[in-house]
This record gives C-alpha cells, structure tokens and sequence, in this order.
C-alpha cells in the first residue's frame, strides 16, 4: 500500500441531509403511520462510515376523511403523543377556520408498560417520561375534539374518583398503561416532558 494512501484515499463516511417534515396520516380515521425521510448527500467511500436509515415512521391518527368528513369512531384507550405533535396540528386547524378551545386533563400514571422505556427512536423518546407515579398533562385540541360531545375519546370525562383509566402511547402498541383523572383545566401545567396530547 501507498505511503500517501490517507491523503490520495482519505476515509469518507456518508454524508445525509436533514429530515423532512413529517408527513400526514397514511390513512384517515385509524390509528396509522406518518413518514420523514432525509436522502443521501455523500456516499461513504475507502471504508467510510455507511449510512443512517433514511426513513422514520412515527403513530399518528387523522379524524378527517381525504373527502373532508369528519371521522364517527371512538378511540378507546385514550391514544396520546407527544405534545410537540400539536404544533402542526394546531397550523393545519387554523388554517382551515377551526378554532374550537379545547381543554387540558390532568392524570396520575398509575401503570406503565417496561416497553415504554424501551424506545430509542428519536420520535418515541417521548415515551420515557411516562413513568409510574408521576402527574402528567394531557392537552385535548382540534381534532381530536369530538364536535358534538366537545370531548377527546378517553379523556375520562364522567369516571368515577379513583377509577383506573386506560391509556396507549401512539408510535409503539407495546406502551400503555393505566392512570387515574386528577381534573381538567383550561390549559395545561406541566412540564412540557409530562406534556402530551390526545390523538
């Protein structure tokens, strides 16, 4: 081999652009996927570092029809995501003339699944704060608010004190758990890591 073999064959690992924005449900009115892909900018050349996945799927669920309809099903658990999953959400219903309030629920976590703490994937780390014990926020927002109870599915709105609810993480099947209705508020007060939303 060269003596100069680094400089005339340096080691180029793989080069990837950012991701994309995730995109919309794959399918409307079921518990589903979303997608963000990056491409390759530069392929990994002399022993080089190979390149990352290039694709990510994440849980999501839409409650319109491709035709414009409003979704009529009741998503029981309460399916949840993380909170920074509204920001979008919120863009697309304002943009599209809703602008219903909706409300807050505060929850006690009674039961989490050990899969929850299992997740590495940059969109389920999320899943990590759900521990047992702590009071987490649950934001209920257009679309997930039922227009005619004004209700997100689950939210525990007519439980009894006390009564153990359940509750599944939208992303991995195998998170979920229990939890107890503390109260509902206007808006939320937690952290924004025990900050999620009804999906």
């Amino acid at each position: 081999c060269c003596h100069d073999y680094v400089e005339v064959c340096p080691v180029i690992p793989c080069l990837v652009s950012q991701w994309s924005v995730w995109s919309g449900c794959a399918e409307p009115c079921k518990t589903t996927y979303r997608v963000r892909r990056r491409h390759i900018i530069q392929e990994p050349r002399n022993g080089g570092e190979p390149c990352p996945p290039l694709e990510e799927r994440a849980g999501c669920v839409e409650y319109w029809t491709w035709q414009g309809t409003e979704c009529k099903q009741s998503l029981i658990p309460a399916l949840i995501t993380t909170g920074g999953f509204g920001k979008a959400r919120k863009k697309r219903a304002a943009a599209g003339g809703n602008d219903r309030a909706g409300y807050c629920v505060e929850f006690q976590l009674v039961a989490v699944t050990p899969r929850c703490l299992q997740s590495h994937h940059s969109y389920t780390q999320w899943m990590q704060y759900l521990r047992e014990g702590h009071t987490v926020c649950v934001e209920c927002q257009h679309p997930a608010l039922d227009s005619k109870s004004q209700h997100c599915y689950g939210d525990g709105s007519g439980s009894k004190k006390n009564q153990l609810l359940h509750w599944q993480a939208v992303g991995n099947p195998q998170c979920k758990g229990t939890w107890k209705r503390i109260r509902q508020m206007n808006t939320c007060s937690c952290p924004s890591v025990h900050s999620f939303l009804f999906i």
